[in-house]
């Protein structure tokens, strides 16, 4: 009869033992990031109009500054029907005077939108009625320059070539507006909890 002795603790193989499990890198309760995520592309369409409708606004007011001096006589006309009896001087310091104030609003107006929109790309709130502000003097320049600085054969274009900015604008704060437009200013950072990511992105 064969005894069959069992192996002393400490000889032979050791028994296989499992690797514990690892613990995630991040859990459900580890803190949020800020992570860099694209705009949606109802925003990025509305900075691309936007920047065409900066392009436009710029080569009108260059425009608007070479054709000076042939607008300059013709603006005197204008006051001089206004205002009958004054002498020569008087009209032309008016008409200059009226030139320099169109077209320092046209470059107010453009550069106070530039920095609107760099606002609005870092999702400052409220923006759009700033912008929509704008969008209403735009609005008063189309309707009044054909009355006193749109004159002559040269002064034609500047009316549509303002119509052409202020559609570009409108079509913009459009885009911009929609609903994935609203939610990713909304948000105004991207986060990510944990693993996953943000949440409410839009691309």
């Amino acid at each position: 009869m064969t005894i069959q002795s069992n192996p002393a603790p400490g000889n032979g193989n050791p028994p296989k033992r499992e690797a514990p499990t690892r613990p995630p890198v991040r859990g459900a309760s580890s803190a949020p990031v800020l992570v860099k995520v694209p705009p949606p592309f109802s925003i990025r369409l509305s900075q691309f109009l936007w920047i065409i409708s900066f392009a436009v606004g710029g080569f009108t007011a260059v425009y608007f500054f070479i054709i000076r001096q042939e607008l300059l006589p013709l603006i005197a006309d204008v006051a001089r029907e206004v205002t009958e009896g004054r002498d020569d001087t008087t009209y032309e310091v008016a008409a200059d005077i009226v030139f320099w104030v169109v077209f320092a609003v046209m470059i107010a107006v453009l550069l106070v939108q530039i920095t609107l929109l760099v606002s609005f790309m870092s999702r400052r709130l409220h923006i759009r009625w700033w912008q929509l502000a704008t969008l209403a003097l735009q609005v008063l320049l189309v309707l009044l320059s054909p009355e006193w600085v749109a004159l002559g054969q040269r002064g034609e274009p500047i009316p549509a070539l303002l119509a052409a900015q202020a559609g570009l604008v409108l079509l913009a704060l459009l885009s911009s507006i929609l609903p994935r437009g609203i939610r990713w200013t909304a948000r105004q950072h991207d986060v990510r909890h944990g693993p996953e990511t943000p949440t409410g992105t839009d691309f």
